[in-house]
């Protein structure tokens, strides 16, 4: 990990996508047709790798792929972002596959098959962080085993390291995972789900500020709320703020929530304050709703699109 001292390590998945464009989602039982079948890179944790890459971050992945015809494909987009993929192991079987519909309004439904990376071990992580030096910053999803995630959250606190979880998709974790969470990253529905029964007040009617503080109350050090077109919410002991998004005409919304986490990273990485780093992950996240697909929808740094009045 020499190479990344002081960037980013991302633990997480990688999957091809497989992406079909129709007028409108079917319902139970019914067929409709969409366009020609498109493949591209993804997966949550390739999505957040290529993301920092692309914006100017030293970036290292921990994952899985298969042995199939995806693997190399996968591995060689990864690469080609400049994103160290020495701890990213072929595992016998099926890389993860990810089955994408985009509605004309740039709504996307999606179904993920892990494949490898359901393989992904606590000792697969600890062989990512084995060597001299360290990343700044750790980040990590749900597409992969809680044991996973739970050991890069502990190896990140051993070495100082400040851990990002995104809890997507959402899912029941440890109340220490969330508690080594700084920050925990979350949209409405992910917030919803982790506080639902918590309040007689329904998740979804809470206004981000609340749902921020509620979240805090959970353990995590900080939190940041995904707000789409609205922007984000950051929260931490200290306070919290909203950030704005800039207008923009969507066109597919897949990996936007990565494109958001992969820049924060990065910003934390730097040495950002939470409110600043998701100010700048907001327009990041804003510019990979523009095109079709998660990672070739992605900016470069001269891309982003420029601050807005708040």
């Amino acid at each position: 990990m020499s190479g990344t001292q002081g960037g980013v390590l991302v633990v997480g998945s990688v999957n091809a996508d497989l992406v079909v464009t129709v007028a409108r989602r079917p319902g139970a039982g019914e067929t409709v047709l969409g366009s020609d079948l498109a493949t591209f890179p993804g997966g949550k944790g390739a999505n957040q790798a290529v993301a920092a890459a692309r914006l100017g971050a030293r970036v290292a992945f921990a994952g899985r792929v298969g042995t199939d015809s995806f693997a190399r494909f996968l591995r060689e987009g990864l690469d080609r972002e400049g994103v160290d993929t020495r701890h990213l192991q072929a595992v016998p079987g099926p890389s993860g596959v990810a089955l994408i519909t985009v509605d004309p309004a740039g709504d996307n439904s999606i179904i993920v098959a892990p494949g490898a990376n359901a393989r992904l071990d606590a000792a697969g992580v600890a062989a990512a962080l084995g060597g001299p030096g360290g990343p700044a910053v750790i980040s990590a999803q749900l597409e992969v085993p809680v044991e996973a995630v739970a050991e890069a959250a502990r190896l990140a606190a051993a070495a100082g390291a400040r851990f990002i979880l995104n809890l997507s998709p959402p899912r029941p974790v440890p109340p220490g995972l969330l508690a080594a969470a700084d920050p925990l990253v979350v949209n409405e529905h992910e917030a919803a789900f982790l506080l639902a029964g918590g309040d007689p007040l329904p998740p979804e009617r809470r206004a981000p500020e609340q749902q921020a503080r509620a979240l805090l109350a959970l353990g995590p050090a900080s939190v940041v709320i995904t707000l789409g077109a609205a922007g984000a919410c950051a929260a931490d002991a200290s306070g919290g703020a909203r950030v704005p998004s800039p207008p923009v005409t969507v066109v597919d919304t897949t990996g936007a929530g990565d494109a958001f986490t992969g820049a924060l990273a990065w910003r934390l990485s730097a040495g950002d304050s939470l409110a600043e780093a998701a100010a700048f992950a907001a327009r990041v996240g804003a510019a990979a709703v523009t095109a079709l697909g998660a990672q070739g929808s992605y900016p470069t740094l001269a891309q982003v699109p420029a601050a807005i009045a708040r």
